[in-house]
C-alpha cells in the first residue's frame, strides 16, 4: 500500500555543561502516515478481526461458559499473539511462505488437527466438565496463532499490501502491528460479549449441551475449510 507521510519537526534546547555553559537547539523531524492513509489498513484489520474464525468461535464459547472477565486473558493473549505474528511477518518472515509454499500446507493441516481436537474436547465433555473447565490462558491464546491459518493469512496480507511507505521496516511493522491490536481488542471482544449475552439461556443443561455441540461443529467446519 503506497501511503503519503506527514513530516513533524521539533526543536529542543540542549544544555552543554562545563565552563562557559551554553545552550544549543537541536532540530529533528520524523514522519508518520497520515490518518487518512491508515483507513484501508484499519478497515482490513476490522474485517479480519470481526468475521468468524477459530479465535472468535472460541471466544464466544468462553464468554458463554465462563463470562467476560474470565475470558479477558484469552482476549489479550489472542490480540498479543496476532500483533507479534504481524510484526515479525512484516519484518520478513512472510517471505518464507512465498519461497516455500509447502509451509502453508503444514500450517493448514496442523491448525485443522488442533481445531478438531478442540471440537472433540468441547463436544465430548459433560455439562459438569464444561463448567469446571477453564478458558484458554494468555499464553495458550497467544501461541495458538502460530497454527491458526487465518492469522497467518492476515499477517502475510498486511506485510505485502499494507506496509506504510516512507518508514523504516521496523517502524512500519510496528505501526501495522499496533493498529491491528487497537482495532482487534474491541472487535474480538464483541464475540466474547455475544457469548455472555446468551449465557443466561444456557442454564438448562440440555441447551448448554446443544450450544457445545454447535460450537464444536463450527470448529470442525473451520478445520475442513483449512484443508480445502
Amino acid at each position: 500500500m503506497q501511503t503519503d507521510t506527514a513530516q513533524h519537526c521539533t526543536t529542543l534546547p540542549v544544555q552543554h555543561g562545563g565552563p562557559g555553559r551554553f545552550y544549543i537547539r537541536v532540530h529533528f523531524c520524523w514522519s508518520l502516515p497520515m490518518w487518512t492513509d491508515l483507513l484501508p489498513l484499519m478497515t482490513y484489520c476490522f474485517v479480519m478481526s470481526s468475521t468468524p474464525g477459530p479465535n472468535n468461535v472460541m471466544l464466544a464459547t468462553s464468554g458463554a461458559l465462563f463470562g467476560y472477565r474470565r475470558a479477558l486473558p484469552q482476549i489479550f493473549g489472542q490480540v498479543s499473539g496476532v500483533a507479534v505474528q504481524t510484526y515479525v511477518t512484516c519484518l520478513g518472515l512472510g517471505s518464507l511462505f512465498v519461497a516455500f509454499p509447502v509451509l502453508h500446507q503444514i500450517l493448514r493441516i496442523t491448525g485443522a488437527v488442533y481445531l478438531i481436537y478442540l471440537a472433540w474436547k468441547l463436544c465430548a465433555s459433560s455439562i459438569g466438565e464444561a463448567q469446571a473447565a477453564k478458558p484458554l490462558s494468555f499464553a495458550q491464546a497467544a501461541l495458538f496463532q502460530a497454527v491458526n491459518p487465518k492469522s497467518w493469512v492476515r499477517a502475510i496480507t498486511l506485510a505485502t499490501v499494507f506496509m506504510p511507505a516512507g518508514l523504516s521496516a521496523p517502524m512500519g511493522a510496528l505501526v501495522v502491528a499496533v493498529v491491528g491490536a487497537v482495532i482487534g481488542i474491541p472487535s474480538v471482544s464483541m464475540w466474547a460479549l455475544f457469548g455472555v449475552a446468551i449465557r443466561r439461556l444456557l442454564t438448562d443443561p440440555r441447551k448448554q449441551r446443544i450450544f457445545n455441540l454447535s460450537m464444536g461443529a463450527m470448529l470442525v467446519v473451520l478445520a475442513i475449510s483449512f484443508l480445502r
